[in-house]
């Protein structure tokens, strides 16, 4: 069993490392500005759901195969980028018009979960970052060590769906006040493109190291 507080002291930097600016968090504001708060939650469950593919993979050693394989890294982020690009052109081709917010995307609650959830299995940084990450604070002398990590990277999951799910409510509330005109909701769908594209640009010029 992991030390109280070695646990403590893991989710504390989980902490951190969720508030931190990166691909998933943008993703959640920026979906969050322009369409609110359901539309970034339930964007957030499908994220914070990636992560129990990302600590499998660790678990299993999986994940060691993205470190030594560039073809397979290469494929999967490239993958990932082509959907971030199909993003990108959706928010940018909303036209100008007066809507309610929730005309905005028409999209099931499965649907949003969905994007969530290939947003995040579709950047094999995560895993990368999970191989790293989570035997930092696995050891033999507490047991078993697959155990050990599905423990640790559900802890993460709870941490990120916590911070994550505050970015979705504070961000809505800007973007209700920004959604207030037409204008401004162009503005944030072009600004949401945008951020789309620039993800996309930095997971295909990523690379193992």
């Amino acid at each position: 069993m992991i030390p109280v507080d070695a646990i403590v002291t893991f989710v504390i930097a989980s902490a951190v490392l969720s508030i931190a600016p990166g691909p998933d968090n943008i993703f959640v504001l920026t979906q969050s500005a322009v369409y609110g708060k359901k539309v970034g939650i339930l964007v957030t469950l499908g994220l914070c759901s990636g992560l129990i593919v990302h600590t499998t993979a660790v678990a299993l050693g999986i994940a060691a195969l993205f470190q030594s394989s560039v073809v397979a890294f290469t494929a999967l982020k490239v993958v990932g980028a082509l959907y971030l690009l199909y993003l990108a052109w959706q928010a940018f081709s909303v036209a100008e018009v007066s809507m309610e917010r929730e005309g905005v995307i028409h999209c099931s609650a499965g649907t949003l979960y969905r994007r969530g959830v290939l947003m995040n299995i579709t950047n094999p940084k995560v895993s990368l970052f999970f191989l790293a990450f989570l035997p930092q604070f696995a050891s033999p002398q507490y047991g078993a060590i697959a155990p050990q990590i599905f423990l640790l990277g559900s802890i993460f999951m709870v941490v990120a769906l916590v911070i994550f799910s505050s970015i979705a409510v504070v961000s809505a509330s800007l973007g209700g006040w920004l959604n207030r005109s037409s204008k401004a909701q162009l503005y944030l769908n072009r600004f949401a493109a945008l951020i789309f594209a620039g993800l996309a640009l930095k997971l295909v010029t990523s690379s193992v190291s």
